[in-house]
């Protein structure tokens, strides 16, 4: 039974898509113009940027009245009103469990969120388990943490393959493995000469079709 640890942001679950939802909505409502969706995003870069400091470039862009721990609080709760499960992203994952592949969550992030999409979702319904970067005290691309989720569903991690859309902290981990990886591009081109992925899809469910198609 293949193990396949699979990245939750914008690979399992459109994090990026909701966060735009969103942010449509609340430039709306303090009144800012549309043409600064640009701005926010390219601001909050995928969520790498640390909440409090997104919330402090919003308050003096905009020259906000609310204290920045508000705008933190909405930054991590709003977007996640617009989070969904995509239908066919579940149906991929029950193709592939019916396949005997035996998928995990692998994400980095707090442990009380990231358990939460995963559950609000319905995402739990379609994954044999997962580990959070917060509660194994470990972050990808670290390979303990890959290690930690073989365990969870006490499978070893020889012959897994990891997906994930993450160039240093998903196919960085399975380099680091020697594992193979699926790399979901969302219109990037690869940069990175240190390594690089196995297959490049577009998508979570591209990627699932390449690992069964692949031998084994």
């Amino acid at each position: 039974m293949p193990l396949v640890l699979m990245a939750l942001d914008d690979t399992l679950l459109d994090r990026s898509g909701a966060f735009m939802l969103w942010a449509k909505d609340f430039l709306d409502e303090i009144g800012a113009p549309p043409e600064d969706l640009e701005w926010l995003l390219s601001v909050d870069a995928d969520g790498l940027t640390p909440r409090w400091d997104l919330a402090d470039l919003i308050r003096d862009r905009y020259e906000l009245a609310i204290p920045s721990i508000d705008i933190v609080e909405e930054l991590r709760g709003g977007p996640l009103g617009y989070e969904r499960l995509d239908p066919l992203v579940g149906c991929a994952l029950k193709i592939a469990g019916d396949a005997g592949f035996v998928p995990v969550v692998v994400t980095n992030g707090p442990s009380e969120i990231q358990e939460g999409r995963i559950r609000r979702t319905g995402l739990d319904q379609f994954v044999a388990d997962w580990v959070i970067s917060e509660e194994a005290g470990v972050s990808k691309p670290n390979p303990r943490i890959f290690a930690m989720a073989a365990q969870r569903v006490r499978m070893r991690l020889g012959g897994a393959w990891v997906v994930g859309d993450s160039p240093e902290a998903d196919i960085g981990g399975a380099a680091a493995m020697g594992l193979p990886s699926v790399w979901l591009h969302r219109g990037r081109e690869w940069m990175d000469d240190r390594f690089a992925p196995t297959r490049v899809v577009g998508n979570v469910i591209q990627g699932l079709s390449a690992i069964m198609a692949a031998p084994r």
